[in-house]
């Protein structure tokens, strides 16, 4: 089969299709034809050796695809071939053909195409799970989503929208603000010409975000502490921005406010029963359109470097989608 292989610790731009052995089928697996695999930042990080997971050589990147059940072991009885699913696996969705856990692939929603499909199983998850799990957020509160046009960050603003909150969307842009409003958002900050504090602080009437979802790290953390509303709590996603910050505490004495992490990938050790829960509550607000993965480009598999490249550079909104 055609898979995008990684032999050696490489830039983006370095990847190129070969031939690889198909996977073979596992007990509690289903082997799937792959039609669209979803990228994702840290995609970049494991071809070049930055990860935090090193898997040995040789290995196919990308963690979430849709497709098509081509092949399930004995004792699976949820999942039939022909069934059109999305999964996430730790690694080979760069490939014409994935084996993954059965219990990490879900039937689609029957009108949701296997691009959406693709863009869905890491980004939204991790969005949800945040938001309702982790900051409760409430219906009428204000949202502050950062990044709001990358991956998580719209998935973020769509079900804080879908969710009845008020949100405040940072991006670097008009053409990236406008797809936060498209999302949901309905106060836009561009942070490369404005003062988000400012901004949100004016928003609010003086109160500041109820939560704020930060995947940016660094400087967006520490300025999001200064309006971040009485009992706010601050949800740290990930860090983009490349410093991982430090919080004197404090300043969560004195706004009572709480740091909140979300760690989706390990619902799956620590709490399993929150992913079923999760996922049909995604489901649900897709089949009410309340939520709607949103696609930058279509790469074919021979561009996967290109997918990576672009995605790298922050040229991208939404999700990269590759199609082998």
């Amino acid at each position: 089969m055609r898979a995008v292989v990684v032999d050696r610790w490489m830039e983006p731009s370095e990847l190129r299709v070969r031939e690889a052995e198909p996977p073979k089928l596992l007990p509690g697996a289903v082997v799937v034809d792959v039609r669209a695999a979803g990228c994702n930042f840290f995609d970049i990080l494991l071809c070049q050796g930055k990860y935090q997971m090193k898997p040995p050589f040789p290995f196919i990147p990308g963690a979430e695809a849709a497709g098509v059940v081509a092949e399930v072991a004995g004792d699976v009885k949820d999942l039939t071939v022909g069934d059109r699913v999305l999964l996430s696996a730790p690694l080979g969705a760069f490939a014409e053909r994935i084996v993954a856990a059965a219990r990490a692939a879900w039937k689609m929603p029957a009108t949701m195409s296997f691009e959406e499909g693709a863009a869905l199983p890491i980004v939204y998850p991790t969005s949800y799970a945040a938001l309702v799990h982790r900051a409760k957020i409430q219906p009428g509160e204000w949202l502050l989503v950062h990044a709001a046009a990358g991956g998580v960050g719209i998935a973020a603003v769509q079900i804080g929208r879908a969710l009845g909150a008020r949100v405040i969307a940072t991006a670097g842009g008009p053409d990236k603000l406008e797809v936060a409003r498209a999302a949901g958002a309905e106060v836009l900050i561009d942070y490369a010409r404005e003062d988000f504090v400012a901004r949100v602080m004016e928003a609010t009437g003086g109160k500041g975000a109820d939560v704020i979802y930060d995947s940016v790290g660094g400087d967006v953390f520490d300025r999001s502490l200064k309006c971040i509303a009485w009992c706010g709590r601050l949800l740290v996603i990930g860090f983009a921005g490349g410093r991982i910050p430090e919080v004197k505490v404090n300043r969560i004495l004195l706004k009572n406010i709480s740091v909140v992490g979300l760690h989706w990938g390990a619902y799956a050790l620590h709490e399993p029963a929150r992913i079923p829960e999760t996922m049909n509550a995604l489901f649900r607000l897709y089949d009410e359109g309340k939520i709607r993965p949103v696609i930058f480009e279509v790469y074919p598999l021979e561009r996967a470097q290109d997918a990576l490249v672009a995605l790298g550079a922050r040229k991208t909104f939404g999700k990269v989608i590759i199609a082998p």
